[in-house]
């Protein structure tokens, strides 16, 4: 489980493309501390098992359906991402829960800056607007974001300097994709009360 507080920015070294799975090799000194192999890092969000520890680098094996779902495949050597070590139990819960299991991909299309705050606007894929409500919680790209507004398929977040500086949110421009993984607890109380609920056309 992870929280959605980016501890470390990585920078991508080396993606293997053409092989099953894809070996993805990241340059990160801070989250390798306490750090085994078979541990498991969210890369942008999305949930990776460290394969290997050198120094400062260390790998993982993306598989095809990860690349499939999410955006992973667009890295390319030097790129940054988001870095997160699972979290532990005896520490602070701070973001939200979430899992590193990536529910789409969506693709930012505005942003504007208000005073301190950036606002950055991206579409929902099919099927995600129902798990997300303002002032809920919205994982992007492994960020944890409180929603400030959602219309239709389209989602408004907040984002403070802060978190500009810390993650990749702050270089993201309009046209990029971004791994998307909503509430699990919204999920889980959609299947929970789906007898209870007469069926909508997004619910069949």
């Amino acid at each position: 489980m992870f929280t959605g507080i980016i501890e470390e920015l990585g920078t991508v070294e080396q993606l293997t493309a053409g092989t099953d799975p894809t070996r993805l090799r990241i340059r990160s000194p801070h989250v390798l501390e306490g750090i085994a192999l078979g541990d498991s890092i969210a890369v942008s969000g999305c949930c990776l098992t460290v394969t290997s520890v050198e120094g400062e680098h260390w790998t993982a094996d993306v598989i095809s359906t990860t690349l499939a779902a999410t955006s992973l495949g667009d890295l390319t050597p030097g790129d940054p991402v988001n870095l997160e070590r699972c979290v532990r139990a005896d520490g602070r819960l701070d973001g939200h829960i979430v899992q590193g299991h990536v529910d789409g991909v969506g693709e930012i299309t505005g942003r504007d800056e208000d005073g301190g705050t950036t606002l950055l606007r991206l579409t929902l894929p099919a099927g995600l607007a129902r798990y997300v409500v303002a002032k809920g919680s919205l994982a992007v790209d492994g960020v944890s974001l409180t929603v400030a507004a959602i219309e239709g398929d389209e989602v408004t977040l907040g984002l403070i300097p802060e978190t500009l500086a810390r993650t990749t949110l702050g270089r993201r421009r309009i046209g990029d994709r971004v791994n998307l993984e909503v509430d699990v607890l919204a999920k889980y109380v959609e299947k929970l009360t789906a007898t209870l609920l007469p069926a909508t056309e997004e619910t069949r």
